[in-house]
C-alpha cells in the first residue's frame, strides 16, 4: 500500500513565560482509500489559549491548502490528548479517534475541561492497548513520558524504510538525538524514566525520517 504524508500547519504558541513561538504541525497520511489525519491542532478555553499566545489555523483551512476537507479524513490519530494535539477533534465527529486507553484514562481525570474539544458527545474512541497496526503500513507505538498514554505514528515508506511521527515524546531535533540524561524543557517528560525508555526504544526502530510537531526540520536517520 502506498502512504504519503503530508504536513499541517494548524498554529503557532508561545509556552507561558517561554521566548519565542513554537508551530503546531499535524500530519495527513494518504493512502488508497482514503486519508487518515494524525493530531487535529489547538482548542480549549479562552484563558488557555491567551496564556499560551495562540495564533490558531483551523483544520478545514489547513486541509484547504492541501486540496482536502474534513470530509476527506477518515479517521484520526491522536498521538495524546494534550489541548494543542486534539483541540480540533470535533471537527471530525464522522470519524473515529484512535487513542490509547492509558491516555483517555489520563485526559478524563487529569483535564476535565478540555472534555468539549476530544470527549464531546458522540465522540468514537477506538482504544488501544499498546502498539497497534491500524492499517497496512500504518501503525502506533505506545511511547510513555511525555504523557502516561502517549504514541507515536509509524509510516512504513514503499522501500521497506519508516518515517515516525513522533508526535511529542521529543519537542524537537535536539530531544530526540541528545543524551537521555540532557536537561529538558519544562513538560517534555511527565514520567522521566518512562521517556528515557521511549526515546531510547524509538531510536533503536532506526525511522528514515523522523516527522515533529513543533519543529519544522525533519530529522534523517
Amino acid at each position: 500500500m502506498a502512504l504519503e504524508i503530508k504536513r499541517l500547519h494548524l498554529a503557532r504558541l508561545r509556552p507561558p513565560g517561554g521566548d519565542g513561538q513554537w508551530p503546531v504541525h499535524g500530519f495527513v497520511v494518504t493512502h488508497p482509500g482514503g486519508a487518515v489525519l494524525v493530531d487535529t491542532g489547538v482548542g480549549g478555553p479562552e484563558k488557555l489559549i491567551s496564556d499560551w499566545r495562540v495564533v490558531n489555523v483551523s483544520a478545514a483551512d489547513a486541509l484547504a491548502e492541501l486540496d482536502m476537507s474534513p470530509a476527506d479524513i477518515s479517521l484520526v490519530i491522536n498521538t495524546h490528548l494534550h489541548f494543542d494535539h486534539c483541540g480540533q477533534n470535533a471537527v471530525f465527529k464522522h470519524a473515529p479517534f484512535y487513542v490509547q486507553r492509558a491516555e483517555l484514562d489520563r485526559a478524563r481525570r487529569e483535564t476535565p475541561g478540555l472534555s468539549g474539544w476530544f470527549d464531546f458527545m458522540g465522540a468514537r474512541f477506538e482504544l488501544l492497548d499498546g502498539d497497534t497496526e491500524i492499517l497496512p503500513g500504518l501503525s502506533v507505538i505506545a511511547t510513555p513520558g511525555h504523557t502516561a498514554g502517549h504514541q507515536c505514528v509509524v509510516v512504513g515508506a514503499g522501500d521497506g524504510s519508516s518515517d515516525l511521527l513522533i508526535g511529542d515524546a521529543a519537542y524537537t531535533p535536539r530531544q530526540y538525538a541528545g543524551p537521555l540524561d540532557q536537561e529538558l524543557p519544562p513538560g517534555q517528560a511527565a514520567d522521566r524514566a518512562s521517556w528515557e525508555a521511549s526515546v531510547g526504544r524509538v531510536r533503536a526502530m532506526a525511522p528514515a525520517r523522523v516527522h515533529f510537531c513543533h519543529h519544522t526540520d525533519v530529522v534523517h536517520g
